[in-house]
């Protein structure tokens, strides 16, 4: 089996990934048209990619491509639709670097307090200003407001507890209930979050419902002078309102990700947000720590191997939740060679469709029973077709789902 590595993963993953008997091709380097030539060339079955786009003439160009991994969380740099669509499995590896980008939200958040960032600037430039730079509030007894309780959300509020700081949080999952378990106050809404925080950290998912979801109305729920960090996506947050109320109330803002952020590791931009007052950012590195890459590498070796070896995914984000079966048709049959054929021959003339198989072999290996969802109903007809389309088949039975 090959794998292509098109992103920078660990040596010691790599060696691994030979350990279990893969071909394995590395190259960090391999971007759009590039891709889809190597692609192209060595015709992988499994593609491991971590910030590099994958679109459909990446998923076309090679045949044998069967599993698309994203070492990281979330997978908005791959077209998953396109995947559906070419029965290519979409895995990814969440939770993997929920440390990492915590540690960095709080980094941030600590600079700002302190302005560390600015002053660090200005000492590089030969300037003393002591008396400016002692001004600082502290963040003991302040409020963290958390957009998303997920496995980062949950490693900020364990940090906050460490520094003294109470935790108002909202996400569509988090209830009442669940809250007080983890020890922090529950919102109703992003807005109620805005309004009880001294700083806004958000922790979403990028989809048709987050985008833009920290807006205006969000913003303007902050108090003056509030903080808002983001490491999660850039389109989460509407930067031109957060530029308007950084221009106009004072908020502040520090952010790992942002509008018009270059695609390469390398190069220039125009510095937009970052030239106003009282913001500060990184360079997308919420998940760039080595402990933080190791424990992804790990994951997708995890998957690889369940899929190497079980044809199992573990965290496929496009397997359908539900498919239009209607009705599950169980065959007990022998277990022999041909014993299912002559069943799906029978479905296929009577224009009923399979839409998931599963196949149970009992011990000693003598016979098996077949479990097979289909988009219909088989009237009995078709049930009697089915019991003597072979002479394997030992019962069948039909109920609706």
């Amino acid at each position: 089996m090959k794998i292509l590595i098109a992103d920078k993963f660990p040596e010691t993953g790599l060696a691994r990934l030979r350990d279990l008997g893969l071909e394995v091709a590395s190259d960090p380097d391999l971007k759009e048209e590039a891709l889809a030539d190597e692609l192209r060339r060595g015709r992988p079955e499994i593609l491991v990619v971590r910030s590099t786009r994958v679109e459909a003439r990446h998923l076309d160009a090679s045949p044998d491509l069967a599993l698309v991994i994203r070492a990281g969380a979330g997978f908005n740099t791959i077209d998953v639709e396109g995947a559906s669509r070419r029965a290519i499995h979409v895995a990814n590896c969440p939770g993997k670097n929920s440390i990492a980008v915590a540690e960095l939200a709080f980094a941030h958040l600590l600079a700002m307090d302190r302005r560390l960032v600015d002053g660090a600037v200005d000492l590089r430039a030969g300037i003393w200003n002591k008396k400016e730079y002692a001004k600082a509030r502290g963040v003991y007894g302040t409020t963290l407001g958390l957009l998303g309780m997920g496995r980062i959300g949950q490693e900020m509020v364990r940090r906050a507890r460490a520094f003294g700081i109470d935790v108002v949080a909202w996400s569509r999952s988090l209830t009442p209930r669940r809250a007080e378990e983890l020890g922090v106050g529950h919102a109703a809404s992003p807005v109620e979050v805005a309004g009880r925080c001294d700083v806004l950290s958000v922790h979403l998912a990028l989809n048709d419902d987050t985008r833009h979801l920290v807006g205006a109305e969000v913003l303007a729920a902050l108090p003056e002078g509030a903080l808002v960090i983001n490491t999660s996506r850039d389109g989460v947050v509407d930067q031109e309102a957060l530029a308007r109320e950084i221009e106009t109330r004072g908020i502040r803002a520090a952010l790992d990700v942002f509008a018009g952020e270059p695609a390469g590791g390398e190069g220039r931009l125009e510095p937009g947000i970052f030239s106003l007052p009282g913001v500060q950012g990184s360079h997308h590195i919420g998940a760039s720590t080595a402990q933080a890459q190791e424990a992804v590498a790990e994951e997708v070796i995890r998957i690889v191997r369940e899929f190497q070896e079980a044809g199992h995914v573990p965290n496929c984000v496009n397997l359908a939740q539900k498919t239009p079966a209607t009705h599950l048709l169980v065959v007990r049959h022998r277990d022999r060679v041909g014993a299912l054929a002559g069943v799906l021959d029978v479905l296929r003339a009577a224009e009923i469709n399979v839409q998931e198989v599963e196949n149970i072999v009992f011990d000693g290996a003598e016979a098996a029973s077949a479990r097979l969802r289909l988009d219909r109903e088989p009237d009995d007809a078709v049930l009697a077709e089915v019991r003597v389309s072979s002479d394997h088949v030992l019962a069948v039975t039909s109920r609706s789902l």
